[in-house]
């Protein structure tokens, strides 16, 4: 699929979304959060080496508008990254276990993270709507992925699908994630998908 028809395909998708969260047929559109907690020892790492990209100077001014245009920007700043970028993990890029870093040729999960975070808040997008998430993969691996929080729900940037997608449609488990009012600081996610489903008859 070229570029193109993935972006149309996209959109298309978005105005599904759309109709669905004005109908208020889309549950758990929106994380429920907890309170604080700590960060991954590689975010912390992180912000103390560039601690100018852990600060939100304009503070959370609520979820953006989800427009035909800002998704545009979305499904690209998440296909470029995911396209340009080799994944390997830490260990094979730096030789260490855990490493937050912005990608130069390959990239972990987080470094893919990073530079989607970068590129949108560069499109002008607001710091407060684009959260490093920390999931559980089904196998019970630990992932990253990039929340951007919008009237219509909090989408899911990941190096491994090129479809964004609202986080309660993917198959994760979320744990944790940036604070909306200081990306140095993080909050515990309330996960309640398994047992409201569960609860259904």
């Amino acid at each position: 699929m070229t570029i193109t028809n993935f972006i149309k395909s996209g959109l298309a998708a978005a105005a599904m979304v759309m109709s669905m969260a004005s109908a208020g047929q889309a549950g758990y559109q929106t994380m429920t959060l907890l309170g604080n907690t700590s960060p991954p020892i590689g975010a912390y790492q992180f912000c103390k080496e560039i601690p100018e990209d852990c600060k939100n100077a304009a503070g959370d001014q609520g979820p953006m508008v989800l427009t035909e245009s800002n998704w545009k920007t979305i499904l690209q700043v998440n296909y470029d990254a995911n396209t340009t970028f080799t994944p390997m993990t830490d260990k094979e890029i730096y030789g260490v276990e855990e490493r937050w870093a912005y990608p130069q040729t390959a990239a972990d999960c987080e470094d893919y993270v990073l530079e989607k975070r970068k590129n949108l808040i560069k499109a002008g997008f607001s710091p407060s709507d684009l959260l490093v998430t920390v999931v559980l993969q089904p196998t019970g691996d630990g992932h990253a992925v990039l929340t951007v929080r919008t009237d219509r729900g909090d989408f899911v940037l990941d190096n491994m699908r090129n479809k964004v997608m609202l986080w309660a449609d993917t198959e994760y488990t979320y744990l944790k994630r940036q604070s909306v009012d200081d990306p140095a600081q993080w909050v515990k996610i309330q996960d309640g998908r398994a047992v409201a489903v569960g609860s259904i008859k």
